[in-house]
C-alpha cells in the first residue's frame, strides 16, 4: 500500500531538514507543493529531481485525483511553502481523501513556526490554543478575542506585518497587558525576538517598523480562585430576579463575589433569559 508523507521543510534555514524527509523527497513518484516554484528552490539545494505538481488553496479539490493516481504507482510526498503541511496549509482535504481511499498516512516530523516560537517564549509550554492567522477585520479580531480571553492557555498566533500593530492593540483592549513574546523571521539570518508585555510590544513595533512574517505567543488567562461557577451564578441571580431586578442591577451586584466581571455576568445573564424566552 502507498503512502502520502506529510514532510515538513524549512521555515528559512535551508540546512532545518531531517535525513529522512530528504530521502523521501528523492523515493517520492510525486511531490504535491503548495508553490512548485517555491518547492523547487529547496529541491536544487539538494540535488533532488522528483516530479512536483502545485497542490494549493485554490486548487486542492481538482487536485485530489491526480494524487490520489500517483499513490496507485509508488508514495506521494506532500509539502508546503515552509514549516508542516496541513497546518495552516492546504492538505486536510487531501488527507481525508487519501484516507477514505485506503492508503496510509505518514507525518514525517520537522520545523514548525508555532513550536518554534512556543519553546522560545518564555511562556509556559504544558498547555497552549495554537488559532492560526488573526481575523484581517478589527470587529472580528476582538470577537474572537473576547471568546477566549479567559482561557487558562498560552495563545498562539500568525501574524502579517501590516496587521501587527492594529493586532496588538486589539490583543491589549481585550485581553489586558499580558506577557507576549512576538518572534520574527524564525530560524532566518534577521531572527527576533520581542519578550515583554502587550503594551511594550505595542511601543516596540511602532518605533520599529514591523517586517517579516510574525508569530505571537500570549500569556494565558489568570485561573481566578473562587471563581463561582455557572450554575452558582444563575442560582444566586434567580433570587434578585425574583424580586424584580434587571439584568444591569443584577450583575453590579454580582460582580464582587462572584470573580466574574460585569461584563461577563450581564452578557451571560442576557444570552440564558434569551434562550429562555426563545
Amino acid at each position: 500500500m502507498s503512502t502520502l508523507y506529510l514532510v515538513a521543510t524549512p521555515i528559512g534555514n535551508l540546512e532545518d531538514i531531517s535525513a529522512r524527509a530528504l530521502r523521501m523527497l528523492r523515493e517520492a513518484v510525486l511531490i504535491a507543493a503548495e508553490d512548485t516554484r517555491h518547492t523547487a528552490k529547496l529541491l536544487r539545494h539538494y540535488d533532488i529531481h522528483t516530479p512536483c505538481i502545485s497542490y494549493h488553496e485554490h486548487n486542492k479539490l481538482v487536485r485530489l485525483e491526480r494524487v490520489l493516481q500517483a499513490l496507485q504507482q509508488g508514495d506521494v510526498a506532500l509539502v508546503s511553502d515552509a514549516g508542516t503541511p496541513a497546518l495552516n496549509d492546504p492538505g486536510y482535504e487531501l488527507v481525508r481523501a487519501v484516507i477514505n481511499g485506503g492508503h496510509a498516512v505518514s507525518p514525517i516530523p520537522g520545523p514548525c513556526a508555532p513550536i518554534a516560537a512556543l519553546v522560545a517564549s518564555g511562556l509556559p509550554t504544558d498547555s497552549f490554543l495554537y488559532l492560526g492567522y488573526l481575523p484581517r477585520k478589527s470587529n472580528d479580531r476582538q470577537r474572537l478575542l473576547e471568546r477566549i480571553s479567559s482561557l487558562p492557555y498560552t495563545l498562539i498566533f500568525l501574524e502579517a506585518p501590516h496587521r501587527l500593530l492594529a493586532s496588538l492593540q486589539d490583543l491589549l483592549a481585550q485581553l489586558g497587558d499580558r506577557q507576549v513574546a512576538v518572534g520574527r523571521e524564525l530560524t532566518k539570518l534577521h531572527e527576533e525576538f520581542f519578550r515583554g508585555n502587550l503594551g511594550q510590544a505595542y511601543e516596540h513595533f511602532t518605533q520599529n517598523t514591523p517586517r517579516g512574517e510574525f508569530t505571537l505567543v500570549v500569556e494565558g488567562g489568570k485561573i481566578q480562585p473562587g471563581r463561582w461557577t455557572e450554575q452558582r451564578l444563575e442560582a444566586e441571580a434567580e433570587t434578585y430576579f425574583k424580586s424584580g431586578e434587571g439584568v444591569s442591577q443584577v450583575a453590579s451586584r454580582l460582580v464582587g463575589p462572584s470573580g466574574w466581571s460585569r461584563r461577563e455576568i450581564y452578557r451571560y445573564l442576557l444570552n440564558k433569559q434569551g434562550k429562555k424566552k426563545s
